[in-house]
């Protein structure tokens, strides 16, 4: 049996009190970033790969079911605000299509040859890397996936929760973050979800200050779509600069962006 589908080491959590649900949680939680460490050597070839494909003029695809998809669905829809890279860069694709990203779609992950047809529909490329999220390692949708993605050339990785999987043995960069037992047994959205989501944030956060998108610790290239990023945008640049904020208001909307402005004052 996988370790995330074994027992939970808790028991009759009906019977537990508010706060003692929370500190069980809790407590198995903090297990989780240990687990993402052991698999860090493991993380970094696949940052090294993602890089080298992205500089090639490649894409990052991620394809997964159910929260696993999910969660690449998020990482990639949040990679253009905070990096300033184009929308179809990272492309996070959920066996089920979109709507499943609401709303369970029945036996979706089923299917192992589904996978290949929605990355085909990218127009993907071997330039282009495929990294499948699946916590148990087993998931047919993404096994077919990654296995379709190396015949034709493609590089490919994938982020599970379980040791020795069949997702890993289909991917040339496996990252196994094994977390062991759920609190609620078999209930991947937790631990499991959560060590995905560190892997997934590091992955593309170490891409892309690897691709340059970060100037010393700031994300100078963000997109300033609301009030609360313009605000951030003028504090970089009064750090930065040592302005005023009517000056660094003025800088930003004249250039758009943090990096175009300092730039722009050399």
């Amino acid at each position: 049996m996988s370790t995330t589908e074994s027992a939970s080491l808790f028991n009759n959590l009906e019977t537990l009190s508010t706060h003692e649900l929370l500190a069980g949680m809790n407590s198995v939680d903090q297990t989780v970033p240990q687990a993402v460490a052991k698999a860090l050597p493991q993380l970094e070839a696949l940052v090294e790969a993602t890089v080298a494909r992205l500089q090639q003029g490649g894409r990052l695809f991620y394809i997964g079911a159910g929260t696993s998809g999910r969660l690449g669905v998020v990482d990639a829809s949040e990679c253009p605000p905070t990096f300033g890279v184009p929308h179809g860069l990272v492309v996070g694709i959920i066996a089920g299509g979109d709507t499943a990203i609401r709303k369970a779609v029945e036996n979706a992950e089923d299917d192992a040859q589904q996978a290949w047809r929605d990355l085909q529909a990218h127009n993907i490329t071997d330039k282009d890397i495929v990294v499948g999220i699946a916590a148990s390692g087993r998931t047919p949708y993404v096994i077919g996936g990654l296995q379709r993605a190396r015949q034709h050339g493609l590089a490919t990785g994938c982020i599970v929760c379980n040791a020795s999987s069949a997702v890993a043995a289909a991917a040339e960069f496996p990252v196994e973050v094994v977390t062991g037992p759920e609190f609620v047994t078999g209930s991947t959205r937790l631990k499991a979800g959560t060590g995905q989501k560190l892997a997934l944030n590091m992955l593309t956060t170490a891409t892309f200050i690897r691709l340059g998108r970060v100037k010393g610790n700031k994300m100078v290239d963000m997109q300033l779509s609301n009030a609360k990023l313009v605000d951030r945008g003028e504090r970089m640049l009064m750090d930065e600069l040592g302005i005023e904020q009517d000056e660094a208001a003025q800088l930003l909307k004249k250039h758009g962006s943090v990096r175009a402005a300092l730039e722009a004052r050399g």
